[in-house]
């Protein structure tokens, strides 16, 4: 299978306390889109950005999403909460499979320093498998920043970027820039969802594998569902963008390295993308 379909949920929220809106903003979209996949919400949706609402995973919040996925069959994505773990503050993403279950969280590798103040750095990219689908990989706001960490979840083989942002500031057309630039190099789906409302600003973007914006939100509250094709993702990165530039495939034939960098340049999943070679006609 390789359409897969995702609502992004950019709620007016206030600042803290969203877990009961935020269940029944779910429910909501399952009900008026009975074809939904999977559901992500915005960078601390529930919590708000107060580091003293953290609390150790699992927790009632993340079991409450839990029970909600399974109700409903469908993916959530928590957008991402603030987590106590060993004296330190993360601020964590939990990935809910429609079964119940927390398949994987990943904690933010990129706080916001210094407005961030508190909160410790992640240590691992996040990549995971829907079943029949595809790999998916989840980053959160400022790691976007960095381009080093889509690079090496693509190279891990994520086909789709889910991006919950919080963003609340003068700098977000320049984050569409980064997103649709992270979607191009690396050939895959970007899925930014922001939060609005007393929260954020909203205008969150929805990006093809090849730079095109498949959906632009405006300020107010919106969800956003698209049915996403992983097959052009596939043909995309076998053909070239626009049946052009084949970035994953001269990243991975280079011969050589920068100094800088932190993975391996022939990671296992380039290697399956075939030569790098003029596309063939009818091919």
């Amino acid at each position: 299978m390789s359409h897969f379909a995702i609502a992004g949920l950019q709620l007016d929220l206030p600042m803290t306390g969203n877990l009961d809106l935020v269940l029944k903003k779910i429910r909501v979209t399952a009900l008026r889109y009975p074809w939904v996949q999977m559901i992500v919400l915005s960078e601390l949706a529930i919590c708000g950005p107060v580091t003293g609402t953290a609390t150790p995973l699992p927790s009632p919040t993340e079991d409450a999403l839990a029970r909600l996925a399974k109700e409903l069959g469908v993916w959530i994505v928590s957008g991402s909460l603030y987590e106590r773990h060993e004296g330190k503050i993360y601020n964590t993403a939990s990935v809910i499979n429609p079964e119940g279950e927390v398949v994987t969280r990943y904690r933010k590798m990129y706080p916001f320093y210094p407005y961030e103040a508190g909160v410790a750095e992640g240590q691992e990219i996040c990549v995971f498998d829907v079943p029949g689908v595809g790999r998916f990989g989840l980053s959160i706001c400022y790691d976007m920043w960095f381009p080093e960490t889509t690079r090496a979840m693509v190279s891990e083989g994520a086909e789709v970027i889910l991006h919950p942002t919080l963003t609340s500031t003068a700098d977000r057309d320049v984050e569409h820039a980064m997103a649709r630039a992270a979607a191009a190099q690396n050939q895959c789906y970007v899925i930014d969802i922001n939060g609005a409302g007393e929260q954020a600003y909203g205008c969150s973007m929805i990006i093809g594998p090849e730079g095109d914006v498949v959906h632009a939100a405006r300020r107010a509250e919106e969800i956003i569902a698209v049915e996403i094709d992983l097959g052009r993702v596939r043909r995309t990165r076998e053909r070239g963008l626009m049946g052009l530039g084949q970035p994953l495939k001269s990243f991975r034939d280079a011969g050589h390295r920068f100094p800088h960098e932190g993975m391996a340049n022939r990671a296992a999943y380039l290697d399956s993308l075939g030569p790098l070679e003029m596309p063939k006609r009818g091919g």
